[in-house]
C-alpha cells in the first residue's frame, strides 16, 4: 500500500491544489479517470465559448445590414467549427496529462477509484493480480481533498432511456448539425447551446416547466430575456415533457428521429419532430461511484458533499471543493476554493473559512447576461428595503452605436448604508461590465457612492454602469 501526503481525486481544480503541495514538498496523488483538465476544459466552459464565438460572428453577419454593410450570403461549415474546438482542448488537456506523467510528484492515477476505509482509496487493476491475491491497488493519505464536479442531470420521462438523446457533453462534439434542435429545459445551458445552434441555422425548440426561462436570475432579467428569445426561437412555457418516442425505422417516410409530447397545466399538448434531443435539466454531484459512506463522508438529500467553512467534510482531514460540493457550481468558484483547500490542507492549525463576497456568474447567451447577489425577489422575501436603479444601453452613446436596444443594467442598493445588494445586466459585454461591480464590492466598500464617484471614458460602453449607478437617490 503507497502511502501519500495527499490524494487529490479530480484534475480539473484539483490539479491547482495537487501542483501546488508538491512544489511545497508534500508527496502528493492525483487521480483522474477522464481526460485531464476537468468539466471546465473538456465538456463546459472552454469548448461551449468556443462554439459560441462563431455563433456570435454569425449573429454580426446577419444584423451587419444595420450598419450599412451588406453580406448577401454565407455559409456554415459546422465540422470546421467543431473541429477548431476539439484541437484546441484536446491538445491542451493532452499537455496537462504529458506534464502529470512526465513528473515523478504529483503521481498520476488514471482509473476509476472509490473508498474502502477513512483514508484509504481503491483501484481496479484491469487483472492484475497483487501480492495479497486481490485485483485491487490501495493507496492512502492523511490529507485528501474530493474534486470530482458534476454531471447533466436526467429526469424520469417516459421513453427518454431508449431514445438515445444528448446533452451538453455529447452536444460540444456533435459531427452534424441538427436540422431542428429541441431542448429539455430552459436554464442557462440550454440558452447558451441555443444561441450556438439557432444562430448558426438549426430550428430550436425549448421546453420548459416553468413560465420564464432562466428563472433563477433577477425577475426583470427573466423577463426580459425570455420575451428576447422567443423571438428568435420556438419557446414553450409551463410545459412538463411526457414522452419521448425514437422513430428508429430507417425506410420509414417520417424525417424526424424523436418525437415529444408535452403538456401544459391546462391539459394543453405540444407535440413535436426533432432530429436531435438535448437534456439539460441541472446538474448532479459526481459522488455516486466513490462509496462515500466507506469514509465517513456525508452528503446531503442531493447528493452534494457536506463540508464546513473550512470545505472540510464530516471526515476530518478530507476536503471537497467546486461543483461536487454545490455551493456554486462555476468554475471560478471551483479556482477560489481550491486556494483556501489549499490553505487548509498545508497549514491545518490556521484554517481559513472561504470568502464568497460578491461571487459572480454569467450566461454566455445572446443577449449575454451577468450578475451579482441578491436578486430583487430574494430581497422582497428577506424583507430588506433597498433602493432600485435601472439604465437602458440604448441611451448611452455606444449603446447607440451597436443598437443594443434591449440591453440594460439593474441595481439594487441598500437604504440604510448604500451597499451594494445586487447587480444584474443583460446586454453586450455583460460578463465584463459587471467586474466594476465586483471590484467595488469584494474589494472596495461595497458603497454604490464608489461607482459613481468615478471618471468613466465617454463614451464607452462601462457608461450604462456609471449611469445606472447614478440612479439611486
Amino acid at each position: 500500500m503507497e502511502k501519500f501526503d495527499l490524494i487529490v481525486i479530480g484534475g480539473g481544480s484539483g490539479l491547482d491544489i495537487a501542483s501546488a503541495a508538491a512544489q511545497h514538498g508534500l508527496k502528493v496523488a492525483i487521480i483522474e479517470k477522464d481526460r485531464a483538465g476537468g468539466t471546465c476544459l473538456n465538456r463546459g466552459c472552454i469548448p461551449s465559448k468556443l462554439l459560441i464565438h462563431s455563433a456570435n460572428v454569425a449573429e454580426i453577419i446577419k444584423h451587419s445590414d444595420m450598419f450599412g454593410i451588406k453580406v448577401n450570403d454565407f455559409s456554415v461549415d459546422f465540422e470546421k467549427i467543431m473541429n477548431r474546438v476539439n484541437v484546441i482542448t484536446d491538445s491542451e488537456s493532452d499537455e496537462i496529462k504529458k506534464g502529470l506523467i512526465q513528473s515523478d510528484n504529483p503521481k498520476l492515477f488514471t482509473k476509476e477509484c472509490r473508498f474502502v476505509g477513512e483514508k484509504k482509496i481503491a483501484f481496479k487493476t484491469e487483472g492484475r493480480k497483487l501480492e495479497d491475491n486481490k485485483d485491487e491497488e490501495i493507496i492512502k493519505a492523511e490529507k485528501i481533498v474530493i474534486a470530482t464536479g458534476s454531471k447533466p442531470s436526467i429526469p424520469k420521462i417516459k421513453g427518454l432511456e431508449e431514445t438515445g438523446y444528448i446533452t451538453s457533453d455529447e452536444a460540444l462534439r456533435l459531427k452534424k448539425q441538427p436540422k431542428v434542435l429541441t431542448f429539455i429545459g430552459g436554464g442557462y445551458i440550454a440558452c447558451e447551446l441555443a444561441h450556438f445552434f439557432g444562430s448558426l441555422g438549426s430550428e430550436i425548440h425549448i421546453i420548459h416547466h416553468n413560465n420564464l426561462l432562466i428563472p433563477h436570475e433577477d425577475e426583470e432579467i427573466s423577463q426580459k430575456f425570455t420575451e428576447v428569445f422567443s423571438k428568435k426561437y420556438n419557446i414553450h412555457l409551463g410545459y412538463n415533457t411526457e414522452s419521448i418516442l425514437k422513430n428508429n425505422n430507417a425506410n420509414s417516410y417520417k424525417t424526424y428521429t424523436f418525437h415529444i409530447v408535452a403538456k401544459n397545466s391546462s391539459g394543453e399538448v405540444l407535440e413535436i419532430d426533432s432530429d436531435q434531443l438535448l437534456v439539460s435539466t441541472g446538474r448532479i454531484p459526481n459522488t455516486e461511484s466513490l462509496d462515500l459512506d466507506k469514509s465517513g463522508i456525508k452528503i446531503n438529500e442531493k447528493g452534494f458533499i457536506i463540508v464546513d467553512e473550512y470545505l472540510e467534510t464530516t471526515m476530518k482531514g478530507i476536503f471537497a471543493i467546486g461543483d461536487v460540493v454545490g455551493k456554486y457550481l462555476f468554475k471560478h468558484n471551483a479556482n477560489l476554493e481550491s486556494q483556501y483547500a489549499y490553505n487548509n490542507v498545508i497549514r491545518g492549525s490556521e484554517k481559513m473559512s472561504v470568502d464568497y463576497t460578491a461571487m459572480p456568474h454569467a450566461i454566455f447567451s445572446s443577449p449575454q447576461i451577468a450578475g451579482v447577489g441578491f436578486t430583487e425577489q430574494e430581497l422582497r422575501k428577506k424583507g430588506i428595503e433597498y433602493f432600485k436603479s435601472t439604465y437602458p444601453y440604448i441611451q448611452t452613446g455606444m449603446g447607440e452605436a451597436i443598437e443594443d436596444r434591449d440591453g440594460f443594467v439593474k441595481f439594487l442598493v441598500d437604504k440604510i448604508d448604500r451597499k451594494i445588494l445586487g447587480c444584474h445586466i443583460m446586454g453586450t459585454d455583460a460578463s465584463i461590465l459587471i467586474h466594476e461591480v465586483l471590484v467595488a464590492m469584494r474589494t472596495g466598500n461595497g458603497n454604490i457612492d464608489s461607482i459613481t464617484k468615478t471618471v468613466h471614458i465617454h463614451p464607452a460602453l462601462s457608461e450604462v454602469i456609471a449611469r445606472a449607478a447614478s440612479g439611486i437617490s
